[in-house]
């Protein structure tokens, strides 16, 4: 920037910073408290705003404005073309051969989750699964670590926007019961979802965190019915599973 300071533009680096306003300590803020941690003017945070919720990647209530999970595709392009991707990739390799099963990496986008990196051992779903593929998160293991991290308020939107509907005979469709998995996941610091996606599917996966703690994308181990068991899935993988998310979280605060 100072060394071009005649092709700076302020008014996007004014959006940035509201949008850097919210975080994880500060999900919705009021218009003057928007104004105030991007250090601008109110007219302008309220003009910024409105422009940002044109676009899909603020709500408003009203009163106070809160960033939507429409705001994770800025880094996904990214995440894709370079740093995630590639440093996953051997991580899951180990993992694999570890465990023994497939495993995969995926952010969130929109109401959905990308898969971003992936080591198959087997077919295990009736669809190919292959980089870029997308799954609706309410449904599946990674989306539900990564809906998880979401506060409150944009979870609810995002659930409610995804229009949950039945999969298979075992998938979570009410809002109140979403919710409720979501927290639980919330706490324990993953999650397990077995046949929701589609009948015979297992999946357990593990949240990957950035320098700040924000979750940046997910891992997971996939496996089948018929040869895993849930309490395989949790006594064996999951500790297996939750050692890799951590050395690839380690190599991420270190970028």
């Amino acid at each position: 920037m100072t060394d071009h300071p005649g092709d700076f533009v302020q008014s996007l680096a004014r959006g940035l910073a509201v949008i850097r306003a919210f975080d994880a300590e500060h999900p919705e803020l009021s218009l003057s408290e928007v104004a105030r941690r991007a250090e601008i003017p109110a007219a302008a945070a309220r003009r910024f705003l409105r422009t940002l919720d044109s676009l899909g990647y603020v709500r408003s209530d009203g009163r106070t404005f809160a960033l939507t999970p429409k705001v994770l595709e800025l880094g996904f392009s990214y995440l894709s073309a370079l740093s995630l991707p590639e440093l996953v990739q051997p991580h899951l390799e180990l993992l694999s051969r570890d465990v023994g099963e497939s495993v995969s990496a995926a952010v969130l986008s929109g109401g959905d989750i990308v898969y971003v990196a992936r080591v198959p051992t087997r077919k295990i779903m009736t669809v190919s699964i292959t980089i870029g593929t997308r799954f609706p998160a309410y449904a599946t293991s990674m989306g539900r670590v990564l809906l998880a991290q979401l506060a409150e308020g944009e979870r609810a939107a995002a659930l409610a926007a995804a229009e949950p509907r039945a999969l298979t005979e075992r998938t979570l469709t009410a809002q109140s019961a979403l919710a409720e998995e979501l927290s639980r996941v919330g706490t324990q610091g993953w999650a397990l979802v077995d046949g929701e996606l589609e009948a015979g599917l297992r999946s357990i996966a593990a949240p990957i965190r950035g320098r700040s703690g924000e979750v940046l994308a997910a891992i997971n181990v996939s496996t089948s019915a018929t040869r895993d068991s849930v309490e395989r899935l949790r006594d064996e993988h999951l500790p297996r599973l939750l050692a890799t998310a951590e050395a690839i979280s380690a190599e991420l605060r270190l970028l």
